[in-house]
């Protein structure tokens, strides 16, 4: 059976879908920014395209969300879209119900948070108390020290707990649901190390395996995470044996094709990739691999955009066009696409690897329905 892999066109923000062989529905991430008041925004209103498709569906509840982590970009307006446990203001007819709730550990640990950061802090605090419907990502020292200083017994919760290196419990790709997760962040020892939260450095990073008679094919998936944090993955994954875990695909691609995830320096024309990213982009990569850009346009050479500090890069895209070019494969950018409303852009996955499901035009060419795997 094929599964499904979704990606929204939300500006800098993130949101992908996962349909699973047995229809399942896993939701990654959920940065609903586009202004309702704003004509001319072309950002898709996430909220209408997910209500659609589970009514569609015929359910009104997602078996797994996932935030990464709590920038806005990432948890932005979930507060008006979830039913959430902890506060009857968040329920009511039309919200959307979330059977397990994915997050990192300082999620449940960082202070001094408002609107929906707050709110996703508050719903795992909750579950986590209730000790059910969460799985919480690394069992980080600290955070134990604070279900100890809030009367929570970790020994009765500490299934709920999965530690980088691990598979998350409940999915098997032997299964009906036809996909596993392999976790490679956050570390607990970053998070113990580091007395300051850093969201992007400890946001939840995995890999998907899906399975489909008896072909695998691989779905990274990075968050924000930056090239220091990438070499540790590698690095580590490399030290247990475990390469096979850093293959991929499909690749969403981190932190919204920034520099950073590469390297140190920008580059003039083209990003350096530090040796373990470098590793990670052109060696795991396979044949007709696709790479997806969650972002705005690439800037073209001169423009103020070019100049910005903020992502997308251009020197990191050409890194990567140069990767998939090399493979024959694809890189796409979720708001390049040349119409007047970008839409959803959906791969199917099944045993001839993932190919293209929707049409999409880009302002670099055609990216058309397309076997996945050949020779």
């Amino acid at each position: 059976m094929a599964a499904f892999a979704t990606f929204y066109p939300l500006g800098n923000a993130d949101c992908t879908l996962l349909d699973l062989a047995n229809k399942s529905k896993v939701l990654i991430d959920f940065g609903n920014q586009r202004n309702p008041d704003d004509p001319k925004d072309t950002r898709c209103d996430l909220a209408k395209v997910l209500h659609e498709d589970l009514r569609k569906a015929g359910r009104d509840y997602f078996n797994v969300v996932c935030f990464t982590h709590l920038d806005d970009d990432h948890c932005q307006r979930m507060g008006e879209f979830f039913w959430l446990r902890h506060a009857l203001a968040y329920q009511g007819e039309g919200r959307i119900k979330i059977e397990e709730l994915w997050v990192p550990a300082c999620a449940v640990l960082e202070d001094n948070l408002d609107g929906d950061a707050r709110l996703v802090r508050q719903e795992a605090r909750h579950r986590l108390r209730e000790g059910k419907g969460i799985r919480i990502f690394s069992r980080a020292d600290r955070l134990k020290a604070w279900m100890a200083k809030e009367g929570i017994d970790f020994e009765s919760r500490k299934h709920l707990f999965v530690d980088a290196g691990k598979l998350v419990p409940g999915f098997s790709k032997d299964g009906e649901e036809g996909v596993e997760f392999f976790v490679h962040s956050p570390f607990a020892w970053r998070q113990d190390e580091v007395v300051i939260i850093d969201r992007n450095g400890d946001s939840i990073v995995f890999q998907a395996t899906f399975k489909d008679g008896t072909e695998e094919s691989y779905a990274l998936f990075g968050s924000d995470v930056d090239h220091f944090v990438l070499a540790d993955i590698v690095n580590i994954t490399k030290r247990y044996g475990n390469e096979d875990r850093l293959r991929w695909d499909l690749l969403k691609l981190f932190h919204h094709c920034s520099y950073l995830s590469l390297g140190p320096e920008r580059g003039l024309t083209e990003t350096v990739a530090v040796d373990e990213v470098k590793w990670l982009f052109e060696t795991q990569g396979r044949k007709r691999c696709t790479i997806v850009s969650p972002s705005k346009p690439i800037p073209t050479p001169g423009s103020v955009e070019d100049g910005s500090t903020q992502p997308p890069h251009r020197q990191a895209a050409n890194h990567h066009r140069r990767v998939v070019k090399d493979k024959f494969g694809d890189f796409i950018v979720t708001m390049e696409q040349a119409t007047p409303t970008p839409g959803p852009i959906r791969y199917q996955i099944d045993r001839n690897g993932v190919g293209i499901a929707l049409a999409v035009t880009t302002g670099a060419g055609s990216a058309t329905a397309k076997p996945a795997r050949q020779g």
